[in-house]
């Protein structure tokens, strides 16, 4: 069975044939840097998403509108969304690595700014990480936000309803809709896709990064896209991205995520630290 290869607004597709002001200039340049970026990749007209509704959206099916019931990966990403973009944001940092050079899953996660940000999934979690003594690491914060953890007293930190929270938002900014769906035995509420042009977008995003504007220098990659692909992967979700192409272009774009983990790793600190930059640096 031969394949076509088509292009819709720009995507690789184939078919078989048959809140209040902060005086910190670090969070004020950052919210600025991001809300800049979001200009310059998209027209300031169309909808800008964080980076959980984009990995909710690519794992969404696009009829159906609910993630792989065999997927167990998504719930623990999405929390690593979540302090990734607090990260971005300006709004939270890592400890310094010191003398010992400690690795990014062992250094702690300090409140930078309380400032909210405006989305309320981010705010109750910089809430949970500003009031929490001892600080804890990246790792223990997305146990605690999913609510993997033997501790009762830190059952409290969970963020609960994740996926739900994020859908009602792509519901309100158009991209998806509400419906009840039967499954013999239960009711569930889905969110099938209504506008294919914002899910295509973010989806041909991650193609071109791996295949047409690849660079393994990380100086140089986009570091909000680059989170996109690793917390894509985390969530197993990036397949979905990934599916469509073929199988030349499949092979090269799987063969370079690994890089992307390294040089996410990379990145990583830079994300959550004194430095942080959204520019090239």
């Amino acid at each position: 069975m031969s394949s076509v290869t088509q292009r819709n607004v720009g995507l690789i597709q184939r078919k078989n044939v048959g809140g209040s002001e902060n005086s910190d200039p670090d969070v004020q340049n950052a919210d600025h840097r991001h809300i800049e970026e979001d200009e310059i990749d998209h027209d300031s007209k169309e909808t800008r998403l964080t980076l959980m509704e984009e990995v909710l959206l690519l794992g969404l099916k696009d009829r159906e509108g609910y993630t792989s019931f065999w997927n167990d990966c998504i719930s623990s990403g999405l929390r690593g969304c979540i302090l990734v973009e607090l990260g971005l944001r300006g709004r939270i940092e890592l400890e310094k690595a010191g003398m010992r050079r400690r690795s990014l899953l062992t250094r702690k996660i300090i409140c930078k700014s309380d400032t909210p940000t405006g989305d309320v999934l981010l705010d109750e979690a910089l809430k949970h990480i500003k009031e929490t003594d001892p600080t804890e690491s990246i790792q223990t914060w997305v146990e605690y936000l999913s609510g993997e953890t033997w501790n009762p007293l830190k059952l409290k930190y969970q963020l609960r309803n994740v996926r739900e929270r994020l859908a009602k938002n792509l519901v309100e900014k158009g991209v998806c809709t509400t419906e009840k769906q039967n499954f013999l035995l239960f009711d569930m509420t889905t969110h099938p896709l209504t506008d294919a042009v914002v899910k295509q977008k973010v989806i041909k995003r991650v193609q071109d990064a791996v295949l047409s504007r690849w660079t393994n220098n990380p100086q140089r990659m986009d570091k909000r896209l680059l989170a996109l692909i690793y917390l894509a992967h985390a969530s197993d979700v990036l397949e979905n991205a990934f599916a469509p192409l073929s199988d030349d272009d499949y092979e090269v774009a799987m063969k370079r995520v690994p890089t992307c983990h390294f040089l996410f790793s990379l990145s990583l600190s830079l994300f959550l630290s004194l430095s942080l930059s959204l520019s090239p640096f």
